[in-house]
């Protein structure tokens, strides 16, 4: 089969272009569903804590689990980002972007998440002006901060070659004001010898600084819970199994990412199987590390029988059965199966697969944060049941989806800013051979 070389460019004109029907459609339901959250936050304003499930022993919820659960995504996004460009894998080059997106925009959602833990917001700038550097929150404040900022660098750099295009291209129908951004944040890229050889030299240092920075703050955020006494928190493998979890997850939305884009914008001759099976067998294997972290966490307070490990262990298996058993068997052994087996290996059966870990790896934050508070080692003397039992209101769920609607609303905007699959470099050969595979 042979391809009419072709630019690039033209073929994702449409999408920088203009907006359908159905795009503004499903605008107007994320900003419908981020509404809807926003009346949920002035609800818990004004009226307090009372309106969630949170209570004194269960002072975490659900926006602590979405805290963890975007971070782990972020994070995961700048490991495979990272990664991929150090190496100089082949076939990354359609699907580096989505995971660089997935870094930013999650890492913009996840910190909000502990806003809304918080009952006085108007004191949120202690944490600054009187952090203790002891303190584990201290250390988060610090490691995110300085992740926000080197994510950004590298986002921007990655995208330099693809804005000095924009730029320049005439047949392009675009605002002046757009034209006229792009010329500023090109900031004079000409594609000149010297100039790309200081861009990939500041890409390869930044690539190696996220993946390293990324490493150090989910383990910084899973010493939060590893640190103290708690029963099912106080563990020496808290790090590495977070840092497998984030990773695991995040490959996952990125196959999510991959399908909704190849599908809206008709990438099939860009993002092809080949892409889905490559991040596939990267989901296989996290899987397999991370079912080996979650059985060794769990051997061990179990073989321990230390009494408040043993009650934990007993709730896990009562009240949270189904969370437990779809987050650490289904999560772990559907991708060592779909994956796995040649057969199985289809498009839409590994993006099936990607919504089920999705799932799983939720729940699986939610059985780390939860039933520890509902098991708590020193209780209070007022033990009514209900301060014991924690179950999300309707204002956390309405947050909750808020915020995946925000991270969607964001993901769209960028896509209609920028191309989705980075332009500059990618040649109709290139795209002949991912077709041919």
């Amino acid at each position: 089969m042979e391809l009419q070389q072709k630019d690039p460019l033209r073929e994702f004109a449409p999408q920088l272009e203009r907006t359908s029907i159905l795009g503004y459609a499903w605008i107007v339901f994320l900003l419908g569903v981020i509404g809807l959250g926003f009346y949920a936050f002035l609800s818990q304003v004004w009226y307090g804590h009372e309106v969630t499930g949170m209570r004194d022993n269960v002072v975490w919820g659900v926006y602590i689990v979405n805290f963890i659960f975007f971070m782990g995504i972020s994070y995961a996004g700048a490991l495979i980002s990272g990664t991929l460009h150090l190496f100089k894998t082949a076939w990354r080059k359609p699907i580096i972007r989505m995971a660089e997106f997935i870094t930013i925009i999650a890492l913009l959602i996840g910190p909000c998440f502990i806003l809304l833990c918080i009952g006085r917001l108007d004191k949120l700038h202690y944490l600054v002006l009187f952090g203790r550097i002891q303190s584990p929150i201290t250390w988060d404040v610090i490691a995110i901060t300085t992740d926000i900022f080197g994510c950004f660098i590298f986002l921007y750099l990655s995208l330099l070659r693809d804005l000095a295009t924009l730029r320049d291209d005439e047949l392009l129908q675009l605002p002046n004001w757009r034209k006229k951004l792009y010329k500023v944040l090109a900031l004079g890229y000409t594609g000149l010898p010297e100039q790309q050889q200081r861009l990939n030299r500041a890409t390869d240092i930044m690539a190696a600084m996220v993946i390293a920075i990324a490493i150090i703050v989910y383990s910084v955020l899973a010493w939060i819970f590893s640190v103290t006494l708690q029963p099912g928190w106080h563990s020496t493998i808290f790090g590495p199994y977070f840092v497998i979890a984030a990773v695991y997850s995040g490959s996952a939305v990125l196959i999510l990412c991959m399908w909704a884009f190849r599908k809206v914008y008709h990438l099939e001759a860009y993002i092809t199987k080949k892409h889905f099976v490559a991040v596939g067998v990267i989901m296989l294997v996290l899987a397999a590390f991370f079912g080996y972290f979650t059985f060794s966490d769990y051997l061990t307070k179990w073989y321990g029988s230390e009494k408040n490990d043993e009650l934990l262990i007993q709730l896990l298996f009562k009240k949270f059965y189904w969370p437990f058993i779809i987050s650490n068997y289904i999560g772990v052994l559907l991708p060592l199966l779909v994956v796995g087996i040649a057969r199985f290996r289809t498009i839409r059966n590994i993006t099936l697969t990607a919504v089920v870990v999705v799932i799983a790896l939720w729940l699986n934050r939610y059985i780390i944060v939860v039933p520890t508070l509902e098991s708590p080692y020193l209780p209070i003397q007022d033990s009514r049941p209900e301060w014991f039992s924690y179950s999300a209101t309707w204002v956390e769920w309405s947050l909750t989806a808020a915020g995946v609607a925000i991270f969607c609303l964001l993901f769209t905007v960028a896509s209609k800013f920028i191309t989705i699959v980075p332009v500059t470099g990618l040649s109709g050969e290139e795209k002949k051979e991912d077709v041919l595979v």
